[in-house]
């Protein structure tokens, strides 16, 4: 266990922490098996012993997410709508689609802030944001938003646990990665919730055009 703290306080003190939380970060944009969350929750954690510097996990992590996020805005772009046709109809995948396809036609931008807590969310939706062709200056606006708030809470959440358990690292970061899961399920029951509710409201009734008058 010591050799696993000494191995992470030294790579967390490293200069190169800050590059490969980038690294991370963009590959996560639109290869969502990347875990980018757990490498900056544990990155805030470690910040709060003096290293890795927060504020500048804050700033990587949020670039990193912003240019991942252009990426597969941009392979949607160029073939999204082909990939995305392709997917079964009945898959988890495309049920994602789906989802991302509604979200953009009633919330548009907005869409992008809540799919960073949906599993896989984010990707399906900045490559259907791609396929659609969404305007790409307001996608950098609100994706900038987006990828900058989850920087921010993603950092911030590990440096809470890492403050809780500044003699444990390995708890504190348990401790963030327990809250991080907390408001993922948080997230996915609201929004089954909500998919319940409307599934269950009843079909409007359309009353037949009436073709002549009854003498």
């Amino acid at each position: 266990m010591m050799e696993v703290l000494d191995l992470l306080h030294e790579t967390m003190s490293s200069p190169w922490v800050y590059l490969a939380i980038f690294a991370i970060a963009v590959l996560d944009g639109f290869f969502p098996v990347v875990p980018s969350e757990t490498a900056v929750i544990t990155a805030g954690v470690f910040a709060a012993s003096g290293a890795p510097y927060l504020p500048l996990v804050i700033v990587v992590a949020a670039a990193g997410a912003l240019v991942g996020d252009h990426i597969s805005y941009a392979i949607g772009r160029r073939g999204g709508t082909r990939l995305l046709d392709r997917l079964p109809p009945d898959g988890r995948r495309r049920a994602a689609v789906d989802w991302a396809r509604r979200g953009i036609a009633t919330r548009g931008g907005l869409i992008l802030t809540v799919a960073r807590y949906v599993p896989g969310g984010r990707t399906a939706v900045t490559l259907t944001m791609g396929a659609v062709r969404y305007p790409r200056r307001r996608f950098l606006a609100f994706d900038a938003l987006a990828a900058g708030s989850w920087g921010l809470y993603s950092a911030l959440v590990g440096y809470l646990g890492g403050l809780a358990f500044e003699q444990n690292p390995l708890r504190g970061l348990l401790l963030g990665l327990g809250l991080a899961l907390t408001v993922t399920l948080v997230v996915e029951v609201v929004r089954w919730l909500r998919n319940r509710r409307r599934s269950a409201r009843p079909a409007p009734v359309v009353e037949p055009a009436v073709r002549g008058v009854a003498r």
